[in-house]
């Protein structure tokens, strides 16, 4: 991975509270597990910063490498790398993501 894409990487991590790297857009996601992350994010209506790694093939490469995970999508959440799509499912299912956002003072409201 080139300096420059890994010092965006790390500025927009370390700029955004919560980072979604995924396939496509929120409005247009490109595969399923993006789609389903975007979707956890708004049930909780957090507010987050994605990145189409699709238009970026060193991007899509280097998210990869800087965060030792082999699969798109990837949640930041204050600077800490969360996980794929299968953890963030996970812990939305368990109350472990609620707990994450409070403890990291993320605002979010869950749907009714």
């Amino acid at each position: 991975m080139n300096d420059e894409i890994k010092n965006m990487i790390q500025n927009e991590i370390d700029n955004n509270e919560v980072c979604l790297f995924m396939k496509g857009t929120p409005d247009f996601p490109q595969c399923g597990f993006s789609a389903n992350a975007v979707a956890i994010l708004n049930y909780f209506n957090v507010e987050f910063k994605s990145y189409n790694v699709l238009e970026n093939d060193e991007l899509r490469q280097g998210i990869k490498q800087f965060s030792d995970w082999p699969t798109i999508p990837q949640i930041y959440i204050n600077q800490e790398f969360i996980g794929g799509f299968d953890i963030l499912k996970d812990m939305a299912e368990s109350g472990d993501f609620e707990q994450i956002l409070k403890e990291k003072k993320i605002n979010f409201k869950i749907q009714n």
